[in-house]
């Protein structure tokens, strides 16, 4: 006969877990994880490729087999989109939003995405991106972030939250204590924050506060190493870290762990023992990743059910979390939820049209102009998605040149993303200078300096409305199509 408290103990153990499975419906195996008291789903472009209805359908399965089980994805806008993978996303990112600086279009595109997510069945929105980008080679956050001054950023976090939560979708503000100041890539290895307290305070800390105080529902950890604070645990694994979080923040929601497949968290260690030390340190909400089978969400369940046993963790922190986890939802507003919306495409192409940064000599006669999509590897959060304008060539910065049927005097719109931290890529840049040939750049990355011979157009990242303005900048130049 199994023992009633382990019984209890595996439930709770369950409840903090947020796995993502792959395809776009529900197996049957996670089914019956979720009656049992699953905490939630994370959903990944995978499963939502068959479209918003398809979506709609899958997340009232998953509510179906667990009321109270939080249905979560990565939208932010802009470059990070689970919902727009075959075309830019309809409403602007964090960057260019923070160029742009009108709080109220902030507001106004979180509580689209808001709308749209509410529409799906979507409860936890793993965004907005709180992080300040002060090291412009950061592969990972970029044009994720309002920018580079902590109290711009901090702004536009507290109305992008605002915007969201009036929609009645939770918000997580992301990635705690601050993943801006780095030039590593936490899926693929730990960073470390090298600054003193004070810096921690004033700049990466600033946004966090703004967030804490404009009611987010969530806060997800990193996985940086910060030795101003714990030299020795990344953030999601610290009490040290996440301890700050609670009693400097004074926030008292539901902390979120960011994906702890990610070689941050758990390489050498596994899933299962990051899972425990994350709870351990104060997590409360367990991302586990995409496309995982249901065996190892047990595994993660098993472990931390011994981790108890062994008194390795208390049952008390799990019981606290796995309570925040059943009670999450965003903080009951003064304002009444706003009826459904769509994005203002018209409206945020003019505003991000007055931040475009257009540097160089002026650009040339565009009106015979080819777009050439120089194709680099996305970074892991932003995945494999559509960016910038319909592209009529491709290339491969480290072919050597231009591709064969590039007629000999077109002109060229050279498309790049972050090509300052890509060496290859200024490389065939300054290439395409040195022969003579009308061109530009448009950048669809973070407007880092670099200077190749060519007129630029930084878009501070890519949309459909940061698309609509680069098209009417080049039919400026003639380009007609």
């Amino acid at each position: 006969m199994t023992d009633p408290m382990t019984d209890d103990v595996r439930t709770l153990a369950l409840r903090v877990l947020l796995p993502g499975f792959a395809g776009t419906t529900l197996p049957d195996d996670y089914r019956e994880l979720l009656e049992q008291g699953l905490g939630g789903v994370c959903y990944f472009g995978g499963n939502t490729a068959a479209g918003p209805e398809a979506v709609a359908a899958l997340s009232a399965t998953i509510t179906a087999a667990n009321p109270v089980a939080v249905v979560a994805v990565d939208e932010e806008g802009g470059d990070v989109s689970r919902l727009h993978t075959r075309e830019p996303s309809p409403v602007l990112g964090a960057a260019a939003l923070g160029g742009v600086d009108d709080l109220g279009l902030t507001e106004a595109v979180g509580r689209w995405v808001g709308h749209e997510l509410a529409a799906v069945g979507v409860t936890l929105d793993l965004a907005p991106d709180a992080d300040v980008n002060s090291d412009p080679d950061n592969p990972v956050i970029g044009t994720r972030s309002f920018g580079t001054d902590p109290e711009r950023v901090a702004a536009h976090v507290a109305a992008w939250t605002r915007g969201l939560q009036s929609t009645g979708v939770a918000a997580c503000a992301k990635h705690f204590p601050g993943h801006g100041d780095t030039a590593t890539d936490s899926h693929l290895a730990l960073p470390q924050v090298d600054v003193d307290a004070d810096t921690l305070a004033s700049r990466e800390l600033v946004p966090f506060d703004a967030a804490v105080e404009a009611g987010t529902a969530a806060v997800m950890t990193s996985h940086i190493v910060v030795p101003a604070l714990d030299p020795h645990r990344p953030a999601t694994l610290s009490p040290l870290v996440l301890g700050m979080l609670r009693d400097v923040l004074e926030f008292d929601g539901v902390v979120v762990s960011d994906a702890l497949d990610m070689a941050g968290a758990s390489a050498g260690i596994g899933i299962p023992e990051a899972s425990v030390r994350a709870l351990v340190a104060g997590c409360d909400l367990l991302c586990l990743g995409p496309d995982k089978p249901a065996s190892l969400v047990t595994d993660v369940r098993d472990a931390v059910v011994a981790a108890v046993e062994a008194g390795r963790l208390a049952p008390e922190r799990l019981a606290e979390a796995a309570e925040r986890v059943r009670t999450l939802r965003p903080r009951p507003s003064t304002q009444p939820l706003q009826p459904p919306e769509q994005p203002d495409a018209a409206r945020q192409a003019r505003a991000v049209a007055g931040a475009l940064l257009v540097d160089g000599a002026g650009l040339p006669d565009l009106s015979d102009a080819l777009v050439l999509s120089v194709e680099t590897e996305a970074n892991i959060a932003v995945g494999e998605v559509a960016w910038g304008l319909p592209a009529d060539l491709r290339v491969d910065p480290d072919a050597g040149g231009l591709p064969a049927g590039v007629p000999p005097d077109a002109a060229l719109v050279v498309q790049v993303r972050d090509a300052g931290r890509r060496p290859e890529v200024l490389a065939l840049l300054r290439s395409i200078a040195g022969s003579g040939r009308r061109a530009v750049v448009v950048e669809w990355g973070w407007p880092a300096a670099y200077d190749v011979g060519l007129g630029r157009i930084c878009t501070r990242g890519s949309s459909g409305p940061g698309v609509a303005a680069v098209v009417e900048v080049l039919r400026g130049a003639g380009w007609t199509r």
